[in-house]
């Protein structure tokens, strides 16, 4: 059985390791395996498709951000990508996130759908069901047609001239419709009771698939003398945030400044990896520290929290909750979707959004319970995260559309 992988980005990035996990899974049980990709360096490897230089990229991103199309164009690396389809001739093509500007998405779903190929689509964000918007956040048009959409600009990447929301819903209903040949697979079962919501995804099948880390050899519990000495920690007690942009607004990073504010006169540090922005303006019981792509690293600033933090309007899944759990460390914050329903129910804790006095009084409770129950998070988490069960599990639904 030959597998493809289709997604924007490898093997950086969240979705990118997951498709290396899954590719090298494959190879190692006898499967083939194919990875096409669009935006990062190219990655020389067999069997590993770059599909468009990266100038061409960024014409792409261009091109669609002036003409308001975010999910068409991108002719030259739509074409590379139906081309290697045609000669490596996969049983199955599996699509991650393919949107950054990376491909067609229209033509690639009619292609797949008109020339009968297994496809297995993988919901890691929104915008595949919403037509648009990568969290659809409070607006509910695109259960109905889209059109004036009031995200504009901000969590649907569009033009400043054109509103196309509409025309671009019916694109994806006009794409997926008769394409009888697919699964999609929300990676939790917050995004899948959304999913259901769609008018032209209803009615596919669908199973979840929870995102997987390696939780034996990276994402666990480890010694944190390091980062103690290098950040002259005493007794203090840690909260961490960790976020890939601390300016952006659906992360609510103001709410973590907020809480540090209220809690300066504790014996309590926080630490933001990923903070991107002024650093002299931080108060002083904040430790900002630049996000870091070095897993063996952030795993360190987990074990070394008594608390992670999550203050997300939004997550679809949220890797953070996992990452911290899987090293042993409790999580609070937000109900955001997702994190409250893959998040291990006993040793996380989630408020209703902008609730900052809840907030602070669930920090409060949990600052004090890691040393009791890390170990016990660590086993639990290790085994429901892990990496091992999330490739199976693909596996199965490989062997079972391609019989």
């Amino acid at each position: 059985m030959k597998i493809m992988q289709v997604n924007a980005v490898y093997p950086s990035g969240s979705t990118g390791k997951i498709v290396q996990d899954i590719h090298n899974y494959l190879i190692e049980n006898g499967y083939e395996s194919i990875v096409c990709y669009g935006r990062g360096k190219k990655v020389n490897k067999q069997h590993i498709y770059k599909t468009a230089p990266e100038i061409i990229m960024k014409l792409q991103s261009l091109y669609s951000k002036i003409t308001g199309y975010a999910y068409a164009g991108c002719y030259i690396s739509t074409w590379n990508l139906i081309k290697i389809i045609k000669d490596e001739k996969p049983d199955i093509v599996h699509l991650h996130c393919i949107n950054a500007y990376t491909v067609n998405i229209y033509k690639l779903l009619c292609y797949l759908k008109d020339n009968n190929i297994q496809t297995v689509l993988t919901l890691h964000a929104e915008f595949m069901h919403t037509a648009g918007c990568g969290h659809a956040l409070e607006c509910e048009k695109w259960k109905t047609g889209c059109g004036k959409c009031p995200q504009a600009g901000n969590g649907r990447p569009s033009s400043q001239i054109f509103d196309r929301s509409a025309k671009e819903w019916m694109m994806m209903k006009k794409a997926f419709k008769n394409f009888d040949k697919i699964i999609i697979t929300p990676v939790s079962d917050w995004l899948c009771e959304r999913v259901k919501q769609s008018p032209f995804l209803k009615n596919k099948p669908m199973q979840v698939v929870l995102n997987g880390l390696d939780t034996k050899n990276v994402f666990k519990s480890v010694d944190t003398s390091n980062l103690r000495k290098k950040y002259k920690i005493t007794n203090e007690k840690i909260i961490l945030h960790v976020t890939p942009n601390f300016n952006n607004p659906i992360k609510g990073g103001k709410y973590v400044l907020a809480l540090a504010e209220r809690m300066r006169l504790d014996n309590i540090r926080f630490f933001i990896v990923g903070f991107n922005g002024n650093k002299n303006m931080l108060p002083p019981n904040i430790q900002a520290v630049d996000l870091t792509q070095n897993q063996h690293e952030l795993v360190q600033f987990y074990s070394l929290a008594d608390i992670t933090l999550l203050t997300s309007i939004k997550e679809t899944f949220s890797m953070v909750c996992a990452e911290s759990l899987s090293c042993g460390t409790p999580v609070v914050g937000f109900k955001a979707g997702a994190p409250e329903t893959i998040s291990l129910s006993d040793y996380s804790e989630f408020v209703e959004y902008n609730d900052l006095d809840m907030l602070e009084t669930v920090v409060r409770k949990w600052i004090n319970k890691k040393k009791s129950i890390s170990n016990e998070i660590v086993q639990c988490a290790s085994d429901f995260y892990s990496k091992q069960k999330m490739v199976e599990n693909y596996e199965k639904i490989y062997i079972k559309i391609n019989r």
